[in-house]
């Protein structure tokens, strides 16, 4: 049976829809495409990471916010972002989006991600059930934390995710505050 490869939503710097393009030819091109973020929080303030799965076809076994990924074609980015929320760590939650960005970050392996990147976050207290296809381990921590980890280990991360911290650390901070 034939499964149809899934698409990413092309946008302009502006976020408005301009054409789809399979995932992968879109990263070797490095179009700019529409991406989501989602930031987990306890009552803790710590927030929820995934280890991504060693067979990843990028960033694989490094540590990133609690899930990412693309849009479909017409699906919000709330939407978006619950579906790969119970996808890839096996729960959902009510999403805000908070701030949106563009980036772009080349890869060793000849792949490129341009995004604009929607930020999402929610609040969740209990165990996630994550799919060992896209995760390989989870793990609560603080902010701070995190950031300090970063600084000394920046090869343990994903590009999107240092980004997100190195502009946003203090906008994700507050952030961690108010959804609790």
């Amino acid at each position: 049976m034939y499964k149809e490869k899934e698409k990413v939503v092309l946008v302009d710097k502006d976020d408005r829809q301009i054409g789809l393009m399979e995932k992968i030819e879109a990263h070797e091109k490095a179009l700019l495409h529409r991406a989501f973020s989602v930031f987990v929080f306890n009552d803790k303030g710590e927030t929820l990471l995934q280890q991504r799965a060693a067979h990843k076809y990028h960033s694989p076994g490094l540590w990133t916010n609690t899930c990412c990924s693309h849009q479909r074609d017409g699906e919000s980015n709330i939407a978006a972002g619950k579906r790969r929320l119970q996808e890839e760590m096996g729960f959902t939650t009510a999403l805000e989006e908070v701030l949106s960005f563009i980036y772009h970050a080349p890869f060793d392996n000849g792949l490129t991600e341009h995004e604009y990147d929607h930020i999402m976050v929610g609040k969740f207290n209990d165990q996630p059930v994550p799919n060992p296809d896209e995760v390989a381990s989870w793990k609560w921590m603080s902010l701070k934390d995190i950031k300090a980890d970063i600084a000394v280990n920046p090869d343990h991360y994903t590009a999107w995710f240092k980004i997100i911290f190195e502009k946003f650390y203090v906008h994700i901070e507050q952030q961690s505050t108010n959804v609790l």
